[in-house]
């Protein structure tokens, strides 16, 4: 072969190397790009899922002052500033009758709204202890004049059903009551409807319960032998909706099937490691955020993020669980009241 031949050979090698590495490289950039615009969408989708309600602007200044180690306290990480003040949340659970799914669930008619579950969550300065307080919705209070979005206000009325606030006035009544019966501050909102519970719990891939007595409630279609059950979503909505069933069918008995719930989800959560499995994240992000309604202050996944690890210090067995203390109604036997002083001195605790 001639030098010139081998020259040749060559330069042929070089160009086919060149279009190969230009081709991977073209290829590459086609995946970043795709990669890009999925990450984008992604993003936007589960922006898209939150609902929000502007609390702070309907109820302007007329509410309990912030705590004195406020959200807006934080320590500087190498990473971001985290907040590191103590909280109080009131989160909602909603028997929402709108779309098919809630329907299907057992949220009932087309139209309406109910809150059936309520858990002011407390959560210390520093983030690493909490207390979670149920409500019971059958307590009879003293439900205040709340703005309407439509303009108005709905009058006062003494000795109202306590879920009745976010029938009559939305997430907006539902925190004033909560504040004006508590005198807490409530910093943030957060509800989910029946939809969003079932679907968060089966992306979590279930979760473990149980259960100290058996469970037949032809309203909630559950049935379940006392002992330890893993649950699929729907039927841990239907542990937390059962009442009638346990007990003395009321709300109490519930209440503590609910709080069981709150500490299986906590543990099921810490259990998995979501951050190695991008795919993994997505879907449960997808579904915590699917059926969602905040405040204004957590109604996008940045803000939501933040929370969480913010968080990060938090784990079940650091969570408390209890319920307001209550007695017996005097004018209605199926109805409970704040039973005092202990429930003012339980709300003082969270201050």
């Amino acid at each position: 072969m001639t030098r010139h031949e081998e020259q040749g050979d060559t330069g042929q090698g070089v160009g086919r190397r060149s279009r190969a590495l230009k081709a991977a490289g073209l290829a590459l950039a086609g995946v970043l790009v795709l990669g890009t615009a999925a990450a984008g969408y992604a993003y936007w989708h589960l922006n898209n899922n939150i609902k929000s309600v502007d609390i702070d602007s309907a109820l302007g200044d007329n509410r309990p002052a912030r705590a004195t180690t406020s959200a807006g306290t934080s320590v500087r990480t190498a990473a971001a500033p985290l907040p590191t003040g103590a909280l109080n949340i009131l989160v909602l659970g909603s028997d929402s009758r709108s779309g098919k799914a809630n329907r299907t669930l057992g949220g009932g008619d087309s139209s309406g709204a109910r809150s059936d579950t309520a858990m002011v969550v407390h959560i210390d300065a520093g983030r690493t202890k909490a207390t979670v307080v149920s409500i019971p919705r059958d307590t009879l209070v003293t439900r205040p004049s709340c703005p309407l979005p439509s303009g108005g206000s709905t009058a006062v009325a003494h000795g109202a059903m306590f879920n009745t606030a976010y029938e009559v006035g939305g997430p907006v009544c539902a925190v004033k009551t909560v504040e004006s019966m508590t005198h807490v501050r409530m910093d943030h909102y957060v509800e989910i409807d029946f939809s969003g519970f079932a679907k968060l719990v089966d992306a979590l891939g279930g979760v473990t319960v149980t259960t100290g007595q058996d469970i037949d409630d032809d309203r909630s279609h559950l049935r379940l032998d006392a002992g330890t059950h893993h649950l699929d979503g729907t039927r841990a909505l239907a542990l937390a909706r059962t009442r009638h069933g346990i007990g003395d069918g009321s709300d109490l008995g519930r209440i503590g099937l609910q709080q069981k719930l709150v500490t299986a989800l906590l543990e099921r959560m810490a259990a998995i490691d979501l951050l190695t499995d991008p795919a993994e994240l997505y879907r449960v992000a997808d579904a915590a955020t699917a059926g969602l309604t905040t405040d204004t202050g957590l109604d996008s996944l940045g803000e939501l993020t933040k929370l969480g690890r913010s968080l990060k210090g938090l784990t079940s067995g650091r969570v408390r669980t209890v319920m307001m203390p209550v007695v017996v109604a005097p004018q209605d036997p199926n109805r409970v009241v704040a039973k005092e002083p202990a429930a003012g001195d339980l709300w003082d605790s969270l201050r």
